[in-house]
């Protein structure tokens, strides 16, 4: 069988790049005994429960699986590179919850009920992610913090304002949000052109170590993890109706039950999700600040700097070195118009030195104090990459059992947005998986998140408005 390769355009029906580089996050675990595990095994003919793709979402569900009284030897995990080498080591290092911003927009797409479980669900997500770290004594440099929406423009500022009383008038709980006004704003940000800003309990991590704990875990109670195995195909297998052929480029594999964690490229194994899901380049950056973002003056909460709803950085400051992490948004009209189409690539080898030097420049602009003239060798820009995130046309993940196809479940689909969903949607999908009376509503999910026929076909209808 021929092997699929990156299709030009950017489609989800392609394979992860062969040789991606690597992110900050990945650069700082290549120790990592895992990273290259099984990469010249011979592929075994059969497993119960195959997992497609090793990041944090296909790890904590194998997890959950586990958990649930699954056997680890029952599960293998499929992986088209280096464990956990997609966009969950790709990262920005947020792990934040949306206060309230987005409820106007998924109301319109999704309706007010499904808008509240959606900004219900991501608060959930937060305290989740909290629990499991204390609980499993995780070493992923978690940090509990705060988080700011710091609207940089007036007209943002408007928008905000509108989005959180639209909340509040259908019945949202806004009592965790604080709200600051112009002096107040910039004296709590640290940000000279800060209009306004509204703060909330958020996080960071260090994704890839979150990952990779989630992988090792799960391989000490007997899971299989195969690296540079990528599946190619998955169709019904001749020999049996209750099983499944995955056509891999080491050979067929047979599985009872096949659950995607392939993220923005879904669409490559479940073509039926094409129109829905498009991979979608970001891009991040770390900085080593120098001394008026360093020592005491270190920033101590995450931050969206926010000009519009789609031009926008995300930063946080790593509590252990210091170095900053600057993300970036997907559009950004001072960006050239090649730039911004490129965005819709699933080439995670390189990174724009068009949007770096905007992000730099950007990053100055909002904290002037960074002062990157009198920046000493070794401080200011560090390293840059990209990584390739999913979008999909309801701006909303894909979750649960593909009724079309018995066996075969998904939990896909971020938005970008991963770390405010995964924990959640993960062990909502193996709660579906191990048990045979699996209902939705076990799940816990809003239900607007549910893979059906029937969201396919509202889907179909027309496009939907983009969240973020």
């Amino acid at each position: 069988m021929s092997e699929p390769r990156p299709s030009p355009d950017g489609s989800s029906r392609s394979l992860p790049r062969e040789a991606p580089g690597l992110s900050y996050w990945q650069r700082t675990t290549r120790a990592f005994n895992h990273l290259f595990t099984n990469r010249d095994t011979a592929l075994p003919s059969m497993s119960k429960y195959v997992i497609i793709g090793s990041g944090i979402s296909g790890g904590l569900t194998a997890f959950e699986l586990i958990e649930a009284g699954v056997k680890g030897e029952d599960i293998l995990i499929l992986e088209a590179r280096e464990a956990a080498s997609g966009a969950s080591s790709r990262n920005a290092g947020h792990v934040r919850p949306d206060a309230f911003r987005g409820f106007s927009a998924y109301s319109k797409v999704h309706g007010v009920e499904q808008a509240l479980k959606i900004i219900q669900n991501e608060r959930l997500v937060l305290e989740k992610v909290a629990q499991f770290v204390k609980k499993h004594n995780v070493q992923c440099d978690f940090d509990l913090t705060t988080t700011f929406d710091v609207c940089m423009t007036s007209q943002f500022a408007k928008y905000e304002a509108e989005s959180l009383e639209a909340y509040k008038q259908a019945g949202g709980d806004a009592s965790h949000i604080k709200f600051y006004e112009g002096k107040d704003a910039q004296e709590k940000t640290k940000i000279p052109g800060a209009v306004a800003a509204y703060e909330w309990p958020g996080g960071s991590s260090h994704p890839a170590k979150l990952a990779q704990f989630l992988l090792k875990s799960v391989i000490d109670q007997g899971a299989r993890l195969l690296t540079f195995c990528p599946a190619i195909k998955v169709e019904k297998s001749s020999e049996s109706s209750d099983l499944w052929d995955i056509h891999t480029t080491r050979g067929v594999l047979k599985a009872e039950k096949v659950i995607h964690c392939t993220n923005a490229h879904a669409a490559l194994l479940l073509p039926q999700l094409e129109p829905y899901i498009r991979p979608n380049r970001a891009q991040a950056h770390t900085l080593i600040p120098s001394p008026a973002l360093a020592a005491a003056e270190c920033l101590q909460s995450t931050f969206s700097l926010r000009y519009s709803l789609h031009h926008f950085y995300s930063l946080i400051q790593r509590k252990g070195d210091g170095t900053l992490v600057l993300g970036v948004s997907r559009t950004n009209p001072t960006l050239s118009e090649e730039t911004v189409a490129s965005r819709f690539s699933t080439d995670d080898s390189r990174y724009n030195e068009e949007i770096a030097e905007d992000a730099l420049r950007s990053f100055e602009k909002i904290f002037p104090q960074y002062a990157s003239e009198s920046l000493v060798h070794g401080e200011g820009l560090d390293h840059a990459w990209t990584g390739v995130i999913a979008m999909t046309t309801d701006s909303v993940p894909f979750v649960g059992a593909i009724d079309s196809l018995p066996g075969q479940y998904i939990c896909a689909g971020f938005n970008g947005h991963g770390m405010a969903r995964i924990f959640t949607c993960a062990p909502g999908v193996a709660k579906l998986v191990s048990s045979s009376q699996g209902d939705w509503k076990d799940t816990g999910l809003p239900e607007c998140f549910q893979f059906s026929p029937e969201r396919l076909a509202r889907l179909s209808a027309g496009n939907m408005p983009s969240i973020w």
